[in-house]
Order: C-alpha cells, then structure tokens, then sequence
C-alpha cells in the first residue's frame, strides 16, 4: 500500500482504537481538517484512490478509508461521537446501503458513488442519482488523475454554498422577524456574494450597530466588508453597492431585452456576439425564477444538476462579455412608437429607442389569497424557492405548496435542512405537472411528505409565522398544524400588464405571438407577410420564455426561444418594413381585432394552407 500524505493521516484499515490513539499523540492546537471518507473492498483499489486524493487534497482535507462495511461504519461513528467534520463520503457504487448508514452518521457530507464503466440502465449510479441516494458519481478508471481532481473539486466546493461564509462581504443586522430580510438574503444568495444575518435579539447585531454609529431604529441595515453602511436599502442601492448597473447611459441600440432570466440572457448572449448593439433592462436582478431553483436536474449538460442561481450568473457575466450592455433594478413601465422604432420608457424617467424589443420578462408567482398569510411575507411565509431562508429552515417543519417542478425542487433542496417538509398539492396526483425524477426523489426522501387534494385555508402567528390550517379538499375537514415556513409556488401570472393595447394577449394575459394571430379571434395582423414565430401583433417587438402564451415552463425551452429570438431579429430587420411598424390605435383593447379582406389585399396564407 502506498504511503498515505500529509493529510490522509488514517491508513487504510486503521481501527477506531488506533485511530483514537493517533488523536491522542497530535499536535496540540493543530487544526482540524475535514475528512473525506474513501470505501472500498478492493485494498490496492482503495490505496490508489487515498494517494491520489491526498496528493492534491491532503493539505486542506483528510483523507481516511477502509476496506469493510464494519470498520466503516466503526471508524465513521468515532468521528461523528468526536464530532470531527466528513465533507465527503466517496462509496463504491455497489454497496448503496452502506452508505446510506455513513450519510444517517454524518448528514451534511456529500455522497459520490464510485462506479465501474457502465452506462446501461442497470448502473447504481442511475437508481441512487434518481432516488436522491447519491450526491454524485465518478466513473472508474479515469483516463488520468486530472479528470477525477476536476470532479472532486466541484463536488467539494458544492459544500460551501450550504454552510455559513467564512468571509462575509456583507452583514445583515435587522430584527429576527423583519420583512425586508428576506428580500435583501435572496439579493445576495442569487449573486452569490458571501454574507451574515445578525438578530438585534442578539449579541452582534447591536455592537455592530454601535460599531457603525447607528441605533436600533436604523434597521435594517447592510454592512459592507469596508464599514460602509446602507439603512433599509432600495433594489437600487443594493445592485449599485454590488457592483453591477443600475443606470442605462444609452440612448438608442438594435434590440433592447426586456428582463433577465433565461430567455433574456441567452438572447444577450446570440444579439451581443453576433454584433448587435444590445441593451438588456432588469426590474430585479438576474435569473429570474430560475435564478432561484436550488438545483435544476434535467438541464442538459449537468448530469448531476446546476444549481439556478449559478447557471444564471454564468449567462449572465457571458452577455456581458459579448459585449450586451445589462442594467438592473430598471423598471420598464411602457413601449411606445416614435417615427419608426420603438422606445421603452424607465421608470426613472429615461427612455430608450431600439429598432426592435423582445419581451422575456417571465412571470410572478400567483397569489393564495389566504389574508392572514399575505400579512406575515417575509416572515415564514415566501413566494418562490427563496434559496436565501434556506439555512434559516433548519430542524424546522416546512410545508411548500404546488405541484409542479419548482416545488418539487424546493422540496428537496429544503429537506435538506428542515425537520420535515411536507408537500401540499390540490389535485389527484403529481404526474401531470412534475418530473418524474423529482416525484421518484420525493417519494425517497425519508423526511418528505405528500399530501394530496389538500390545501391551505388559514394561518397563524403574530409576527413570524407558527401555524396552518389545512382542509382536505374531498372530506371537507380541516386541521392546523405547526409551521416554521411556508413556501408557495401554485404557479404564475405573466408580468406583461405593462404593455401597451398593441400588443395582444390572451384571457389570461399572456403574449400572443407567430400564427396564433390568424388563428385568434379577435388579434389583428395587417401587414402583408405572416408574423415570425415569436413576433408579437407589434411588428418587430418579440416574446421569449414564460410570459409568451404556449412556453413550456422549462429553463432549456427558454433559452433555444432566446436563442431562436435572435435569429428572427435579424430577419426582421432585413425586411424593407422593419422601419414602418404600423402605430396603434389609441382606442384599440388588449387583443386587437382582426380585420377580414380588403379591396386589392388578402390576409397571407398560412404556408401548410391547400392552394386556392
């Protein structure tokens, strides 16, 4: 056997007795690293993957295996009555069991299986992946050791995102209750910058005020790493004090894109890379509800799921490369027509002229309508995944209500945390509106429940949610329940009030685009070609994502429609017509009529239309 590096302190096969005595001659004062946890039956196989582990994790990990189930769970049940930290447990694939006892030891490590080359469907790798038994996987052999210190690396820095920062860039100091913390926690966790909450209830909060020179009415308050100091701070202020842009300093560009998230951004990415001027207006900051999924599994490319948030900044920071002009916290607050082009309006009173628009600016999250639970958002009661209470929801009972992926997903990551989270979904069943591997994972989950048919009539609490009350929709009786969070995602409603009368829509607000204008009663298309596939009844403004009626609801199907925007914008402007939009009627409704034939013009035929 090789011999094991600084670090990997523990050979292979070392028992607990040898281990507790190695403890007992270290170095008093030395720091204690976290373990990583090798097993595997076959001892050259085990040593091999300890000696290279420890070669390039040694110095900040330890790095301990064994080769049997017993001193396994012997060895990882010293550590955890030592209360020694296991980062990682790296299992042979073939003993899943085995490593579900080594996870009930130590909860917050991450699981890897370690697999043979197999990639049919009977691989371990594919049952644990979907039951949400295993973290992620590494295939053996791996063609070099490169290939595996890139996978551990991430499987690794995958754990700090879940535990408190060690640097805080910023510091929260507010009541434990206070509604705008909520706000300010997802802010920070989407952009990924490190920071701190601080109760005025305890000791921090109130000598970091006394520290900054403020009183306890100021809250709440943002501390900056540098002493700099923001009382109840705006959107704005945040998104300045961040670093990004929050004012747009350009008066005219090619495609102006309206909203951030997946459809946005990928259009940013295609527009500013294939040269047009592109400016991108963000009410918030970027991702959009994807930004605040805990892990997307099925976007392609992440076998082992990406999170959200990160998948969204990385988008993002592209555009930006390319050359896509982005601000945020901007407010887009109408689109009007002016000699030819269109011209967007900010809230801050600025304007915008751009030769074409397109609209991706998703959707919110639809309302309970349960009044005593609208008081308490931001107080154990949140809209959306809130990836920022996530670490407040520990050894707490949560509920999250919805049957679709975001809950399901919400689900998860949260169980992960909580006590218990319990799934409230109206209907007969998950099918319809969840994937299958995140009803699979649900079900798997040991702290998960789901209740079916059930949903929330009431709640309770003063200023910080403490209850619900539930009603079983075929029975009729209802119940309460005890609750330390509450998070609701029963689907949305299109943010696309904003838009002028132009621009048609359907019953339920979502944008009309492509040939659903000569299907739709009531839609108006007068110019002598067919709408492009994502152009809006406004010629030359475009719809992506969400907000457009007939979207799937997926991330990947929003970004091929961003992608796909782009290529129609081009087109568009390379018609002689891209310069004379027709203007709308002042008096015209949400969906404008449409008119039949005129003298010496027929409608456009549809292309899969018989020849008359």
């Amino acid at each position: 056997m090789p011999e094991i590096e600084r670090g990997a302190d523990i050979e292979a096969g070392v028992g607990p007795s040898e281990r507790r005595a190695h403890a007992a001659t270290a170095a008093v004062g030395a720091p204690v690293l976290p373990v990583v946890f090798v097993f595997d039956e076959d001892r050259a196989s085990l040593a091999a993957v300890m000696a290279d582990l420890s070669r390039r994790f040694g110095n900040d990990f330890a790095v301990r295996g064994e080769c049997s189930p017993e001193l396994t769970l012997a060895s990882l049940r010293d550590l955890a009555e030592r209360e020694l930290p296991v980062a990682l447990l790296l299992f042979d694939g073939r003993h899943g069991s085995l490593l579900a006892r080594a996870h009930e030891l130590h909860p917050t490590a991450k699981r890897v299986l370690l697999v043979d080359r197999d990639y049919t469907s009977t691989s371990p790798a594919v049952r644990a992946m979907t039951l949400g038994e295993a973290d992620f996987h590494i295939v053996r052999p791996w063609a070099d050791d490169e290939v595996m210190y890139r996978a551990m690396s991430e499987y690794l820095s995958s754990l700090t995102s879940e535990h408190e920062p060690s640097f805080e860039l910023f510091r929260i100091v507010a009541s434990a209750g206070d509604s705008r913390v909520p706000e300010i926690r997802d802010v920070m966790t989407r952009l990924h910058l490190p920071f701190g909450f601080y109760p005025l209830e305890g000791e921090q909060g109130p000598r970091l005020l006394e520290e900054a020179g403020l009183d306890r009415e100021a809250v709440p308050v943002v501390i900056g790493h540098d002493g700099r100091t923001m009382v109840d701070p705006s959107m704005a202020q945040l998104a300045a004090a961040f670093g990004v842009s929050i004012k747009n300093e350009v008066e005219s560009c090619d495609l102006a894109i309206l909203g951030a998230g997946p459809a946005g951004l990928t259009a940013a990415v295609y527009a500013a890379s294939e040269g047009l001027e592109t400016v991108v207006l963000e009410q918030e900051v970027s991702g959009g509800q994807a930004g605040t999924s805990p892990l997307i599994r099925n976007y392609p490319g992440f076998p082992h799921g990406v999170e959200g948030g990160l998948l969204m900044e990385r988008t993002c920071e592209q555009a930006w490369l390319m050359g896509a002009k982005i601000v945020f916290a901007q407010q887009v607050v109408a689109l009007e027509q002016d000699s030819g082009r269109h011209v967007v309006r900010l809230a801050d009173g600025s304007r915008l002229s751009a030769r074409t628009v397109l609209v991706a600016t998703g959707m919110r999250w639809r309302r309970l309508g349960v009044a005593r639970l609208e008081g308490l958002i931001g107080s154990g009661v949140y809209y959306g995944a809130a990836a920022g209470e996530t670490r407040a929801m520990q050894d707490r009972e949560v509920f999250v209500v919805g049957a679709g992926n975001s809950a399901g997903q919400a689900c998860l990551h949260l169980a992960g945390h909580a006590r218990r989270v319990t799934l409230l979904a109206r209907g007969e069943s998950l099918g319809r509106s969840m994937s299958q591997y995140l009803i699979d994972g649900l079900l798997a989950a040991p702290n998960v429940e789901v209740r079916l048919r059930t949903e929330v009539v009431d709640g309770a609490g003063g200023e910080v949610l403490e209850g619900l009350t539930l009603c079983d929709r075929a029975s009729g009786q209802a119940h309460t329940v005890s609750a330390g969070g509450l998070f609701i995602m029963i689907g949305g409603e299109p943010h696309a009030q904003w838009l002028p009368p132009a621009v048609a829509r359907d019953a339920k607000g979502y944008i009309l685009t492509g040939t659903e204008l000569l299907e739709q009663a009531g839609a108006d298309w007068e110019l002598d070609r067919e709408p492009l596939t994502l152009e809006t009844s406004l010629p030359g403004v475009f719809a992506a994502g969400d907000v457009r009626r007939g979207a799937m609801g997926r991330v990947a199907s929003a970004v091929g429609e961003g992608a796909t925007a782009v290529r129609l914008v081009h087109e568009h402007l390379q018609r002689p017509q891209a310069a004379t939009p027709r203007a709308p009627a002042p008096s015209r409704r949400a969906a404008p009529r449409r008119r039949g034939r005129r003298a010496g013009r027929r409608r456009p035929r549809r292309k899969d239309a018989p020849a008359r």
